[in-house]
């Protein structure tokens, strides 16, 4: 186990340098200049802007800067904001709790919602249940999620009155009156991510597991006089999820740049506006670092997906 993980995590260094690299050279390339006002602006003398562009480096060439860049990042520099004019990873700090907060909820919103219902599903196939689920699956993921985050304001701040619409990041309250708000205001996005998530999923894990159900050690598992709910959750379920765990670990990096829409719609200070203010404003460092670190998660959450193969399934070998 060692062994393989150590493995994975050389073979990821020459991937993310791979990645870095293209990053560097495609923003770099692009059209646009963070200190392209400053050539414009008759009250910042010419000395000045050009004093600013030698000492970020942005008049050298791209290999060099790749390598300046490269240097910071193994020494824990991640670059310094041209707008917000405080360092890069101070910025991501800030707004991480946030997306880790509405995120991390819809996801385990989305799995409570998708595994029992999925299951059910296909254990109770053409059923009237089965066929309502099936009916919502597809609605689910066919309304996009800043169609139904508009319908979730419309009628639940709105008409309602029951939740706010806007994400307020300096709740003036303390003790358990400020986490009964930051609660009411998380049920919203988080709502809204989990039920498209919980959509997909939930077709996944009933084709998971139509496909297990008829195999010839679950037919051995019930002829042995097994419980039913011991052989879906032992033999049936968890074989299933193999696939189910691919899917959640490939979306899940997605899942970061998707929650970018709903941030906008809910007003969000998160990763996701973060990214989209760096790019109206050329910030080249933040949008470096966040698009990097967004390579990162999905590099981890595949590595993850491997793991859990072999704990789901222990024919699978860590070789």
């Amino acid at each position: 186990m060692s062994r393989y993980l150590l493995r994975r995590l050389l073979i990821a260094v020459p991937s993310l340098l791979g990645i870095s690299v293209v990053l560097f050279t495609v923003l770099a390339l692009a059209p646009g200049d963070p200190f392209g006002d400053l050539a414009t602006n008759p009250n910042v003398p010419p000395e000045v802007a050009a004093a600013l562009r030698t000492k970020f480096g942005l008049d050298d060439p791209i290999a060099l800067r790749y390598l300046h860049w490269l240097t910071a990042m193994l020494h824990g520099d991640w670059g310094f904001s041209f707008v917000s004019h405080v360092n890069v990873d101070t910025l991501i700090l800030q707004r991480l709790p946030v997306t880790l907060l509405v995120i991390g909820g819809s996801q385990i919103l989305a799995l409570l919602i998708a595994l029992p219902v999925g299951v059910y599903s296909a254990v109770r196939a053409h059923s009237v249940l089965d066929h309502v689920a099936n009916l919502l699956a597809f609605i689910g993921f066919s309304l996009p999620t800043f169609f139904t985050g508009l319908l979730f304001i419309l009628l639940f701040s709105i008409y309602l009155d029951w939740l706010p619409f806007v994400f307020r990041a300096d709740i003036a309250a303390t003790g358990w009156t400020w986490y009964w708000e930051q609660f009411k205001q998380s049920i919203m996005p988080v709502a809204v991510l989990a039920l498209f998530q919980a959509a997909s999923w939930t077709r996944y894990v009933r084709s998971g597991v139509l496909e297990v159900i008829r195999l010839d050690y679950v037919t051995t598992a019930r002829a042995k006089g097994l419980p039913e709910r011991v052989v879906v959750i032992k033999h049936i379920a968890r074989n299933a999820l193999i696939p189910v765990v691919t899917l959640v670990a490939l979306q899940m990096p997605a899942l970061f740049s998707g929650a970018i829409v709903t941030e906008q719609i809910f007003r969000i200070p998160g990763i996701g506006s973060l990214l989209i203010s760096a790019i109206l404003a050329n910030d080249t460092p933040v949008i470096m670092a966040v698009t990097f670190v967004f390579a990162c998660l999905v590099i981890l959450f595949n590595l993850v997906a491997d793991i859990l193969y072999g704990w789901l399934d222990p024919r699978i070998a860590y070789r």
